[in-house]
Formats: C-alpha cells, structure tokens, sequence
C-alpha cells in the first residue's frame, strides 16, 4: 500500500523518531523513503548587518543541511532500504508548502515525520509544519510523537 515515504528530517531528537517509524513502516511495505531538509534562508535575513556574514552563514546552512541528510540516510540505508534524499533551499517559504510540493512531485504515498506536540501558546507562537502539512495535504500523514 505504502511504497513511497517521504520523511523530512532536521536532525532533531523528533526526527529521527520519524526516521526509525519509517523505516518500520519500510520494511513492513517493502517500499523506498525519500528524505528531505529544508534549509531557510530567511532566518539569517534578520538584520541589515547579518548581510555582511549570509553568504558564510547560507553555506553554513547548507553545509549542516547535507550533514542531517547523510547521517539519516545512512541509519535508512543500515536498516537495507532504497534511500534517496534532496535538500530544498527557500527564502522565507513556509517548510510544509516545501514538503508538501516536494512529496506530490514525487508521488509520496505518505509522509512520515516527528511532531514536538506543542499545544497552546508555543505552538500559536512557533506554529507547527507537521499540522500545516496535515491541514494542506491529500497525501496520508504519519506523525510521530
């Protein structure tokens, strides 16, 4: 039922309990994951004196991006599932509507990824992409608490 899973992956405690729920998932559907990181240009874009150091801090942004991205992909590839991975680059657009695009383009059959759990003020404060994805998307959704 579930041959493709895409897991987008920031290198948090959180993610990696998506990672290991997908490669369970994997192994159970005999299916491949896509991982994906997206890297935010527009936190650095804060300041008029973070102009001088962005392009440092952007490939800095990038480098921990690739870094996330190999060390997940190899637990996916030690546990014997098909892995590939992308990393998306966004000024200032929101992670989910990234996740999602990248997930419908790739024909995701589900998306697998850790959820904090904010509720209340820190969620309405830091907001959640794991509910905007579910909120925004056809594709099934598997959080992972």
């Amino acid at each position: 039922m579930f041959k493709r899973i895409l897991v987008p992956v920031d290198g948090s405690a959180t993610s990696n309990l998506g990672i290991g729920a997908a490669i369970r998932l994997a192994k159970d559907q005999k299916a491949k994951i896509r991982l994906i990181h997206v890297v935010d240009e527009l936190v650095l874009m804060s300041t008029p004196e973070a102009a001088v150091v962005i392009g440092d801090a952007i490939d800095m942004l990038r480098d921990a991006g690739k870094s996330i991205l190999a060390t997940s992909v190899a637990k996916v590839s030690k546990a014997g599932i098909a892995c590939e991975s992308s990393m998306v680059e966004s000024i200032g657009g929101r992670a989910a509507d990234l996740i999602i695009r990248d997930a419908k383009k790739w024909k995701a059959d589900i998306i697998v990824l850790g959820t904090h759990g904010r509720r209340g003020i820190k969620r309405m404060v830091m907001g959640s992409d794991a509910e905007e994805i579910v909120r925004s998307t056809t594709i099934p959704v598997l959080l992972v608490r």
